[in-house]
Protein backbone atom coordinates (compact mmCIF):
# COMPACT_ATOMS: atom_id res chain seq x y z
CA UNK A 1 0.00 0.00 0.00
CA UNK A 2 3.16 2.66 0.80
CA UNK A 3 3.46 2.84 -3.07
CA UNK A 4 0.11 4.16 -4.48
CA UNK A 5 0.26 6.22 -1.33
CA UNK A 6 3.45 7.70 -2.34
CA UNK A 7 2.07 8.68 -5.52
CA UNK A 8 -0.83 10.33 -4.21
CA UNK A 9 0.70 12.24 -1.92
CA UNK A 10 4.29 12.94 -3.54
CA UNK A 11 3.58 15.94 -5.64
CA UNK A 12 2.67 17.98 -2.15
CA UNK A 13 5.46 16.50 -0.67
CA UNK A 14 7.84 17.49 -3.02
CA UNK A 15 7.09 21.61 -2.71
CA UNK A 16 7.36 21.16 1.13
CA UNK A 17 10.94 18.87 0.60
CA UNK A 18 12.05 22.01 -1.86
CA UNK A 19 11.77 24.50 0.48
CA UNK A 20 15.04 26.20 0.85
CA UNK A 21 14.45 27.79 4.44
CA UNK A 22 11.55 26.00 5.96
CA UNK A 23 10.45 26.39 9.45
CA UNK A 24 11.56 24.53 12.02
CA UNK A 25 8.35 22.55 12.03
CA UNK A 26 8.34 21.65 8.41
CA UNK A 27 12.05 20.25 8.12
CA UNK A 28 11.82 16.53 6.63
CA UNK A 29 14.67 14.37 5.70
CA UNK A 30 12.78 11.31 3.98
CA UNK A 31 9.14 10.99 2.00
CA UNK A 32 8.08 8.42 4.74
CA UNK A 33 8.74 10.69 6.89
CA UNK A 34 7.28 13.92 5.64
CA UNK A 35 4.26 12.06 4.80
CA UNK A 36 3.65 10.89 8.61
CA UNK A 37 5.21 14.09 10.61
CA UNK A 38 2.48 16.37 7.89
CA UNK A 39 -0.63 13.88 8.64
CA UNK A 40 -0.19 13.89 12.19
CA UNK A 41 0.36 17.23 13.28
CA UNK A 42 -1.76 19.15 10.05
CA UNK A 43 -4.34 16.00 9.57
CA UNK A 44 -4.88 13.09 7.25
CA UNK A 45 -6.22 15.33 3.94
CA UNK A 46 -3.37 17.90 4.41
CA UNK A 47 -1.35 16.43 1.79
CA UNK A 48 -4.45 16.61 -1.13
CA UNK A 49 -4.43 20.33 -0.63
CA UNK A 50 -4.72 21.78 -3.96
CA UNK A 51 -5.04 18.61 -5.96
CA UNK A 52 -8.84 20.49 -6.83
CA UNK A 53 -7.34 22.86 -8.89
CA UNK A 54 -5.02 20.44 -10.83
CA UNK A 55 -7.82 17.98 -11.69
CA UNK A 56 -9.90 20.89 -12.99
CA UNK A 57 -7.47 21.81 -15.55
CA UNK A 58 -5.91 19.30 -16.16
CA UNK A 59 -8.40 17.75 -18.61
CA UNK A 60 -8.47 20.58 -21.06
CA UNK A 61 -4.96 20.83 -20.56
CA UNK A 62 -3.62 17.37 -21.67
CA UNK A 63 -6.17 17.02 -24.27
CA UNK A 64 -4.38 20.02 -25.95
CA UNK A 65 -1.27 18.21 -25.19
CA UNK A 66 -1.50 15.11 -26.98
CA UNK A 67 -3.50 16.66 -29.58
CA UNK A 68 -1.01 19.15 -31.05
CA UNK A 69 1.91 16.29 -29.85
CA UNK A 70 0.11 14.06 -32.56
CA UNK A 71 -0.46 16.45 -35.41
CA UNK A 72 2.94 17.91 -34.88
CA UNK A 73 4.70 14.41 -35.08
CA UNK A 74 2.80 13.70 -38.14
CA UNK A 75 3.57 16.68 -39.64
CA UNK A 76 7.35 16.83 -38.76
CA UNK A 77 7.78 13.36 -39.70
CA UNK A 78 6.54 13.86 -43.30
CA UNK A 79 8.74 17.09 -43.47
CA UNK A 80 11.90 15.21 -42.34
CA UNK A 81 11.06 12.44 -44.84
CA UNK A 82 11.90 9.79 -41.93
CA UNK A 83 10.69 6.31 -42.59
CA UNK A 84 9.17 5.57 -39.12
CA UNK A 85 9.76 7.81 -35.78
CA UNK A 86 12.22 10.44 -36.17
CA UNK A 87 13.75 12.07 -32.04
CA UNK A 88 14.05 15.32 -33.50
CA UNK A 89 10.62 15.55 -34.83
CA UNK A 90 9.49 13.85 -31.42
CA UNK A 91 11.49 16.07 -29.35
CA UNK A 92 10.11 18.95 -31.46
CA UNK A 93 6.81 18.33 -31.13
CA UNK A 94 6.82 17.71 -27.02
CA UNK A 95 7.91 21.10 -26.85
CA UNK A 96 5.19 22.49 -28.94
CA UNK A 97 2.56 20.82 -27.14
CA UNK A 98 3.82 22.11 -24.04
CA UNK A 99 3.35 25.92 -24.72
CA UNK A 100 0.10 24.75 -25.00
CA UNK A 101 -0.36 22.92 -21.90
CA UNK A 102 1.64 24.79 -19.60
CA UNK A 103 -0.14 28.25 -20.63
CA UNK A 104 -3.72 26.40 -19.24
CA UNK A 105 -1.75 24.83 -15.91
CA UNK A 106 0.51 27.03 -14.69
CA UNK A 107 -2.08 29.30 -13.06
CA UNK A 108 -3.34 25.71 -11.15
CA UNK A 109 0.20 25.21 -10.19
CA UNK A 110 0.79 28.32 -8.26
CA UNK A 111 -2.38 28.11 -6.40
CA UNK A 112 -1.82 24.26 -5.85
CA UNK A 113 1.89 24.73 -4.52
CA UNK A 114 1.07 27.82 -2.73
CA UNK A 115 -2.05 26.06 -0.86
CA UNK A 116 0.90 23.02 0.05
CA UNK A 117 3.26 25.40 1.83
CA UNK A 118 3.56 24.50 5.47
CA UNK A 119 1.42 26.89 7.25
CA UNK A 120 -0.63 28.81 4.31
CA UNK A 121 -2.82 31.46 5.18
CA UNK A 122 -4.81 30.07 2.46
CA UNK A 123 -8.04 28.53 3.09
CA UNK A 124 -8.97 27.12 -0.01
CA UNK A 125 -8.45 27.35 -4.05
CA UNK A 126 -10.95 30.46 -4.39
CA UNK A 127 -9.81 32.29 -1.28
CA UNK A 128 -5.70 32.19 -2.78
CA UNK A 129 -6.50 32.87 -6.32
CA UNK A 130 -8.85 36.19 -4.93
CA UNK A 131 -5.88 36.96 -2.54
CA UNK A 132 -3.11 36.58 -5.08
CA UNK A 133 -5.08 38.48 -7.59
CA UNK A 134 -5.87 41.48 -5.08
CA UNK A 135 -2.66 41.74 -3.74
CA UNK A 136 0.02 40.00 -6.80
CA UNK A 137 -2.20 40.91 -9.94
CA UNK A 138 -2.63 38.84 -12.91
CA UNK A 139 0.72 38.83 -13.08
CA UNK A 140 1.87 36.55 -10.81
CA UNK A 141 -0.01 33.54 -11.96
CA UNK A 142 2.44 33.69 -14.98
CA UNK A 143 5.65 34.56 -12.74
CA UNK A 144 7.19 31.40 -13.13
CA UNK A 145 5.93 30.37 -16.81
CA UNK A 146 9.84 30.98 -18.48
CA UNK A 147 10.91 29.00 -15.75
CA UNK A 148 8.07 26.50 -16.34
CA UNK A 149 8.54 26.09 -20.05
CA UNK A 150 12.37 26.21 -19.97
CA UNK A 151 12.01 23.17 -17.33
CA UNK A 152 9.09 21.63 -19.46
CA UNK A 153 10.15 21.76 -23.02
CA UNK A 154 13.54 19.58 -21.97
CA UNK A 155 11.50 17.86 -19.89
CA UNK A 156 8.74 16.70 -22.45
CA UNK A 157 11.68 16.29 -25.19
CA UNK A 158 13.39 14.34 -23.27
CA UNK A 159 10.49 12.34 -22.49
CA UNK A 160 9.08 11.66 -25.60
CA UNK A 161 12.28 10.84 -27.06
CA UNK A 162 12.74 8.40 -24.04
CA UNK A 163 9.33 7.11 -24.76
CA UNK A 164 9.14 6.86 -28.42
CA UNK A 165 12.88 5.07 -28.33
CA UNK A 166 11.79 2.53 -25.91
CA UNK A 167 8.74 2.02 -27.96
CA UNK A 168 11.28 1.12 -30.62
CA UNK A 169 12.91 -1.39 -28.79
CA UNK A 170 10.06 -3.06 -27.08
CA UNK A 171 7.23 -3.02 -29.12
CA UNK A 172 8.58 -2.48 -32.64
CA UNK A 173 5.33 -3.19 -34.46
CA UNK A 174 3.72 0.01 -32.47
CA UNK A 175 1.25 -2.29 -31.77
CA UNK A 176 -1.35 -1.53 -28.83
CA UNK A 177 0.55 -3.06 -26.16
CA UNK A 178 -0.42 -2.23 -22.32
CA UNK A 179 2.22 -3.94 -20.79
CA UNK A 180 5.13 -1.79 -22.75
CA UNK A 181 3.66 1.60 -22.46
CA UNK A 182 3.84 1.33 -19.00
CA UNK A 183 7.07 0.34 -18.61
CA UNK A 184 8.44 3.02 -21.69
CA UNK A 185 6.10 6.00 -20.01
CA UNK A 186 7.56 5.05 -16.59
CA UNK A 187 10.96 5.17 -17.52
CA UNK A 188 10.46 7.71 -19.59
CA UNK A 189 8.84 9.99 -17.11
CA UNK A 190 11.57 9.19 -14.39
CA UNK A 191 14.83 9.73 -16.02
CA UNK A 192 12.91 13.26 -17.56
CA UNK A 193 12.21 14.01 -13.84
CA UNK A 194 15.12 13.09 -12.91
CA UNK A 195 17.13 15.65 -15.37
CA UNK A 196 15.15 18.34 -14.69
CA UNK A 197 14.49 18.69 -11.18
CA UNK A 198 17.47 21.71 -10.92
CA UNK A 199 14.52 23.55 -12.53
CA UNK A 200 11.42 22.16 -10.74
CA UNK A 201 13.24 23.64 -7.54
CA UNK A 202 13.24 27.22 -8.97
CA UNK A 203 10.27 26.87 -10.19
CA UNK A 204 8.74 26.17 -6.82
CA UNK A 205 10.96 29.16 -4.96
CA UNK A 206 9.17 31.72 -7.73
CA UNK A 207 5.53 30.25 -7.29
CA UNK A 208 5.59 30.14 -3.63
CA UNK A 209 7.51 33.19 -2.94
CA UNK A 210 9.22 31.60 0.14
CA UNK A 211 8.98 34.33 2.77
CA UNK A 212 11.59 32.56 5.16
CA UNK A 213 14.11 31.67 2.48
CA UNK A 214 13.23 35.67 0.95
CA UNK A 215 14.38 36.86 4.70
CA UNK A 216 17.34 35.23 5.01
CA UNK A 217 18.50 36.29 1.51
CA UNK A 218 18.16 40.05 2.28
CA UNK A 219 15.27 40.26 -0.77
CA UNK A 220 12.63 42.79 -0.43
CA UNK A 221 9.52 42.47 -2.61
CA UNK A 222 8.73 39.88 -4.78
CA UNK A 223 11.74 37.40 -6.79
CA UNK A 224 11.51 37.36 -10.57
CA UNK A 225 13.12 35.50 -13.07
CA UNK A 226 14.97 32.33 -13.70
CA UNK A 227 18.05 33.64 -13.69
CA UNK A 228 17.51 35.17 -10.13
CA UNK A 229 15.75 31.91 -8.38
CA UNK A 230 19.00 29.99 -9.74
CA UNK A 231 21.39 32.46 -7.98
CA UNK A 232 18.78 32.16 -4.94
CA UNK A 233 18.88 28.78 -4.64
CA UNK A 234 23.03 28.52 -4.57
CA UNK A 235 23.07 31.47 -2.37
CA UNK A 236 21.03 29.41 0.29
CA UNK A 237 21.66 25.24 -0.31
CA UNK A 238 24.66 25.21 -2.82
CA UNK A 239 24.45 22.66 -5.59
CA UNK A 240 22.67 20.27 -3.38
CA UNK A 241 19.50 23.00 -3.25
CA UNK A 242 19.04 21.98 -7.06
CA UNK A 243 17.94 18.22 -6.15
CA UNK A 244 16.03 18.97 -3.28
CA UNK A 245 13.00 17.04 -3.76
CA UNK A 246 14.08 15.02 -6.58
CA UNK A 247 13.28 11.34 -4.79
CA UNK A 248 9.51 12.29 -4.48
CA UNK A 249 9.40 14.37 -8.19
CA UNK A 250 10.83 10.95 -9.15
CA UNK A 251 8.10 8.89 -7.54
CA UNK A 252 5.03 11.16 -8.36
CA UNK A 253 6.15 11.56 -12.34
CA UNK A 254 6.93 7.50 -13.22
CA UNK A 255 3.42 6.44 -12.02
CA UNK A 256 1.79 9.54 -13.77
CA UNK A 257 3.48 9.10 -16.95
CA UNK A 258 2.82 5.52 -17.13
CA UNK A 259 -0.95 5.84 -16.39
CA UNK A 260 -0.69 8.71 -18.93
CA UNK A 261 0.82 7.07 -21.58
CA UNK A 262 -0.99 3.50 -20.98
CA UNK A 263 -4.45 5.66 -20.82
CA UNK A 264 -3.75 7.75 -24.34
CA UNK A 265 -2.62 5.07 -25.98
CA UNK A 266 -5.62 3.00 -25.11
CA UNK A 267 -8.12 5.45 -26.44
CA UNK A 268 -6.09 5.97 -29.45
CA UNK A 269 -6.69 2.14 -29.84
CA UNK A 270 -10.26 2.02 -29.47
CA UNK A 271 -11.12 5.02 -31.50
CA UNK A 272 -9.05 3.98 -34.29
CA UNK A 273 -10.27 0.77 -34.22
CA UNK A 274 -13.59 2.04 -34.14
CA UNK A 275 -12.99 4.25 -37.07
CA UNK A 276 -11.71 1.81 -39.80
CA UNK A 277 -14.73 -0.45 -38.09
CA UNK A 278 -17.23 2.00 -39.45
CA UNK A 279 -15.61 2.28 -42.59
CA UNK A 280 -15.92 -1.58 -43.55
CA UNK A 281 -18.67 -1.67 -46.14
CA UNK A 282 -21.27 -4.83 -44.73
Amino acid sequence: MLTPTLFLFSCPLKTRMQSLNPDPKAHYTSIYGALKKIMQTEGVWRPLRGLNVMMMGAGPAHAMYFACYENMKRTLNAVFHHQGNSHLANGIAGSMATLLHDAVMNPAEVVKQRLQMYNSPHQSALSCIWTVWRTEGLGAFYRSYTTQLTMNIPFQSIHFITYEFLQEQVNPHRGYNPQSHIISGGLAGALAAAATTPLDVCKTLLNTQENMALNLANISGRLSGMANAFRMVYQLNGLAGYFKGMQARVIYQMPSTAISWSVYEFFKYFLTKRELENRTPY
